[in-house]
């Protein structure tokens, strides 16, 4: 195990990062996904999902895997307009490839580009409040799966709906995508009615960054002592070249908590229990 001379041991050891971006993508990136996973790996963690806006990463971390067998390598896919929007049957090829993650729209959700001023976008409900039968479908093939719905950019009144919706269904693995960001942004009472039915929430450092209003880690940390370790996931959000390399930003998160005042143990669940849980693991 490596070292760390503040705590005496590495704070990210066995650590599983939810949410890391890596090339080739169309948005410039730190890493390709081969030296993201040795990264990830070298610094003693034990997984990473990968993520992209634009496209499936579930056959890439298929082969990552085998070049890089010392780390688990996840994939998922983000459901935006490069791979049709709620597009059932790009979830389908998804789910017999092995996905991890099925992401609700992201870049491409009416509501994250309503917080960037922009119009249009994707709406999963429809004018009456409903669900869109693309999304029914969707959590239908989740339903009894392993795979972990994710929330996206969508706004906290729309996943209400597709949360309670997916629990009825029998999605067992339900992620809400970054809560303190602002445009994604639930409440402490908000986050505890969910919790209590099983719902998790993924805690993004990149949240803590230029990228997404420099949220205060004692904002996230607040939050965390409110809503309890068992329903917060850290993640990075993380390889973005202007940003800490994902491993390093992991490893200042999971200090910065220690720093806070939560113990070893608690740590450890957020970063490596609670994913692994998630994942099925």
């Amino acid at each position: 195990m490596q070292q760390n001379d503040r705590y005496g041991m590495d704070a990210i050891a066995g650590a599983i990062d939810l949410h890391v971006h890596s090339s080739p993508d169309v948005d410039p990136r730190r890493f390709d996904d081969l030296d993201l996973a040795r990264e990830a790996a070298r610094a003693g963690m034990a997984g990473i999902l990968i993520k992209s806006h634009q496209n499936s990463t579930v056959e890439r971390a298929k082969l990552v895997s085998r070049v890089v067998p010392e780390i688990q390598v996840f994939g998922g896919l983000a459901l935006n307009d490069p791979i049709g929007g709620l597009n059932t049957e790009a979830v389908k090829v998804a789910l017999a490839l092995g996905a991890r993650q099925i992401w609700m729209p992201t870049r491409s959700a009416r509501n994250h580009r309503e917080h960037h001023g922009v119009a249009g976008g994707i709406d999963i409900l429809d004018s009456e409040g409903r669900l869109r039968p693309s999304v029914e479908e969707i959590l239908l093939l989740l339903a009894g799966t392993d795979c972990i719905l994710g929330t996206g950019h969508l706004s906290p009144i729309e996943s209400a709906v597709l949360i309670e919706r997916a629990l009825a269904l029998g999605v067992r693995r339900i992620c809400v995508t970054h809560p303190e960001w602002r445009a994604t942004h639930y409440s402490i009472q908000e986050q505890m009615e969910l919790s209590r039915k099983g719902v998790l929430f993924e805690r993004c450092f990149v949240s803590t960054t230029h990228r997404c209003g420099f949220t205060p880690f004692e904002t996230i940390f607040d939050a965390v002592a409110e809503v309890g370790c068992a329903s917060t996931i850290l993640s990075t959000d993380l390889g973005q070249p202007d940003t800490p390399p994902p491993a390093e930003g992991l490893r200042t998160y999971a200090e910065r908590m220690l720093a806070y005042g939560f113990s070893h143990s608690d740590v450890h669940r957020v970063i490596a229990e609670n994913p692994a849980r998630l994942l099925g693991l």
